[in-house]
């Protein structure tokens, strides 16, 4: 479980460290920064697949992604005496990503690119890696560290404390989490690849009329629902198979009572059908309404029969009325017996229902000065942070 998310300089999250449960909802205004936040756990899983530098890229680069504040903001500026002006950069320029659980932690520092005198590279606005660690949990320390990443050279702690050298050559777009996992020589390193390899994101199912979840699908075992939902009736079969079956029937009728799923099998395609009370036969995935079909697809992402060790929901509520809001809390904070669960929403009642589960963490984000900060710090205990210097 993670237990500390650190983000600092990216978009409006200049320096924020979060505190995280089994169970986490993330609110604030529109603009506060929880998208940001999101995009911040995503951009940190694309560590395990080495993705990070392209992700960035999609993003507008790194120029685009970074904190667009000063530096710091002087005493007289925050009592509103003075207004916010830019100054002569001290440090140098950074992203840093970073969390902590309960056996490891890890950072990412990423910065500009130098700039070779007579080596001019078409790729000079890409970012660098600059530097990743990996230490004994909790808090980062010159004592705890396992594997370090300076540059291009990376070094492992053997067991009897000594350093050694693995690489002197990794590119400065290669995470070492991608590039020198391995069993035998780096088992620190392929153990966490695998944690965030495992990591899970939902983000604004599509239920329009030509929505993929609405389309007879070739049917395979299919324990983890993909990203689009297009293989969401062999989800619910699988579900119904081999995960927990009276589960998805009492999550149906809890949100529609007297309806039940039957999911249709033509000649290897499988369609939903869901049965209604007083109806004559099962409404095809084509007929559900746009909310129906979005908490179908919530119910197959939180009852996989393959929990991942975190999983990440992104405004689960679009589409749904208010009243099945209630049935949705009660289907995640279920879930969360079984995987960490971080949910970003803007719903009220959401909200208010899973923050009455049993080990919940609410954070309230607000927008100060153009940073993100927590707004309820006062009720939460933030735990110490300490970043690796470059």
């Amino acid at each position: 479980m993670i237990t500390t998310l650190a983000i600092t300089n990216y978009r409006s999250l200049r320096n924020l460290v979060l505190p995280l449960k089994k169970l986490n909802i993330i609110s604030g205004a529109n603009g506060s920064g929880k998208s940001s936040v999101y995009r911040a756990l995503r951009l940190l899983a694309e560590t395990s697949r080495g993705g990070i530098v392209s992700s960035l890229a999609r993003e507008g680069g790194l120029q685009s992604t970074l904190w667009a504040g000063p530096e710091s903001f002087a005493t007289s500026v925050l009592r509103g005496e003075y207004a916010v002006e830019g100054t002569l950069r001290k440090k140098p320029v950074t992203l840093r990503l970073g969390f902590s659980g309960e056996r490891f932690g890890y950072a990412m520092d990423l910065g500009l690119p130098g700039n070779p005198a007579g080596n001019p590279s078409a790729f000079a606005l890409d970012p660098e890696i600059k530097r990743e660690c990996i230490w004994n949990a909790p808090l980062f320390r010159r004592a705890s560290l396992l594997v370090d990443r300076a540059n291009s050279c990376v070094r492992i702690r053997g067991d009897d404390g000594e350093w050694r050298v693995v690489t002197s050559r990794l590119g400065s777009f290669d995470s070492m989490m991608n590039r020198l996992a391995d069993p035998r020589n780096a088992p620190e390193i392929l153990e966490l690849r695998e944690q965030i390899h495992s990591w899970r994101f939902y983000d604004h199912f599509r239920s329009d009329a030509e929505a993929p979840a609405r389309r007879p699908q070739i049917g395979t075992y299919t324990p983890v629902l993909s990203d689009d939902g297009a293989d969401l009736a062999a989800a619910l079969q699988t579900i119904i198979e081999i995960g927990e079956a009276d589960l998805l029937e009492a999550a149906v009728e809890d949100a529609f009572p007297g309806s039940r799923l039957e999911i249709g099998n033509f000649s290897g395609r499988f369609e939903i059908g869901m049965r209604q009370h007083g109806l004559l036969r099962p409404l095809s995935a084509a007929e559900l309404s746009d909310g129906t079909l979005r908490y179908l697809l919530c119910v197959a992402a939180l009852l996989t029969p393959r929990p991942p060790q975190l999983l990440v929901l992104n405004e689960p509520e679009t589409s749904l009325h208010p009243d099945l809001l209630p049935a949705l809390a009660r289907l995640i904070g279920q879930a969360a017996r079984h995987c960490q669960i971080v949910v970003v929403s803007h719903a009220g009642r959401l909200i208010a229902a899973l923050d009455r589960e049993t080990d919940c963490r609410s954070i309230v984000l607000e927008k100060v000065f153009g940073e993100t900060r927590i707004a309820n710090d006062e009720t939460i205990d933030i735990p110490v942070w300490h970043w690796p210097n470059r």
